[in-house]
């Protein structure tokens, strides 16, 4: 159970959030498609003191909003609720997939907040975050578009996610220069596999007041202790997405297993299990408001609730920046964005004739 003196302030809006956020991705046909089984899910985690909900508007293409919808019929006001949009909102095998359901246009950005309304069954929407960078976007467009929702009181305050530093600090610098509201928090990726932000993006956000919840601070499943070595690893749904994450015959993804092995016996050694201490690790970093835990089972849940009560010793830290050095992030394709300027060769190559 999560203590309310345990809340934490969600960046300088003045909300009050509880230290596990529980993320709604895996509601849905993507995870677990039965409605009824995610609702008591949901339930579970708000009686359990979680009171701050994440979902998207892409999660299984607005069925995750639906549920999360559904459950919170009645306790909407007891709810701190959070949403994203920038992704394509057309399935990808439709022929009509338009190309501005989608982005950080105003546009879309006017037209999708009512269509996640909608499904949420709600009439305003706590935090509302930009789900990605959008080069094709200049910043003032978002940000004009987002205070303009804010004060129709259709949101409350707003953020980014995956957001490299850079495009952080640019986002501030807009938002003062222009006299628009700021981003008030930032969700990246970040676990004991996943550290890279701890160099940069961590000492922004602290710089700049921001909320930071990090998104799959067990790393997509890695430090769930279902991959150890010698074990066949168990099917998922995520790897089946996603094979890259889970090959094991790459070099990054034997150093992941290395790691997550002596991990495991550090866990062991301090008597926790070691979902929790890869929370708990999370947790303790000074910038870190809100983990997000994203369980498709009622047992999933039930393993990580009791993260918000450990506290890990200097010796157990120490350890783990022996076994994964600050700033290290294991594997390049766990940053999860890639910026044009890495992905198209030809914006870091001269054309010659």
């Amino acid at each position: 159970m999560i203590r309310s003196m345990d809340y934490r302030s969600l960046g300088p809006t003045g909300m009050q959030v509880s230290p596990l956020c529980l993320g709604a991705m895996m509601f849905g046909a993507i995870g677990e498609p039965d409605h009824e089984t995610c609702i008591r899910i949901i339930h579970r985690a708000l009686d359990g003191g979680i009171n701050f909900i994440d979902t998207a508007d892409v999660y299984s293409q607005g069925e995750s909003e639906i549920i999360v919808g559904q459950a919170l019929a009645g306790r909407r006001d007891d709810v701190i609720l959070a949403t994203k949009f920038h992704g394509q909102m057309n399935s990808p095998g439709d022929e009509r997939r338009d190309p501005n359901q989608q982005g950080n246009s105003r546009r879309w950005i006017v037209q999708e907040v009512e269509n996640s309304l909608r499904r949420l069954g709600t009439d305003w929407i706590d935090l509302y975050q930009v789900h990605r960078p959008d080069v094709d976007t200049d910043d003032e467009e978002t940000l004009s578009a987002l205070t303009e929702l804010q004060r129709q009181g259709k949101i409350r305050a707003f953020g980014s996610s995956t957001y490299p530093a850079h495009a952080v600090v640019q986002a501030q610098w807009t938002a003062e220069s222009r006299g628009l509201s700021r981003f008030v928090s930032e969700q990246p990726p970040y676990s004991i596999l996943v550290r890279g932000i701890e160099a940069d993006l961590l000492p922004v956000a602290q710089q700049y007041g921001l909320g930071v919840l990090p998104w799959s601070p067990l790393a997509g499943g890695w430090l769930s202790g279902a991959y150890r070595k010698g074990q066949q690893p168990p099917p998922s749904t995520r790897a089946a997405r996603i094979p890259a994450r889970y090959d094991m015959s790459t070099a990054d993804n034997q150093r992941k297993l290395d790691a997550t092995e002596a991990l495991a016996v550090l866990a062991e050694s301090a008597g926790l299990s070691l979902i929790h201490l890869a929370l708990a690790f999370t947790l303790q970093h000074p910038a870190v408001t809100s983990p997000i835990i994203g369980p498709r089972t009622m047992q999933h849940l039930e393993s990580q609730l009791g993260a918000a009560d450990v506290q890990l010793s200097s010796d157990v830290l120490d350890r783990i920046d022996e076994i994964v050095p600050p700033g290290v992030t294991i594997s390049s394709i766990d940053h999860s964005y890639t910026p044009p300027s890495i992905a198209n060769p030809w914006l870091r190559r001269r054309r010659t004739a």
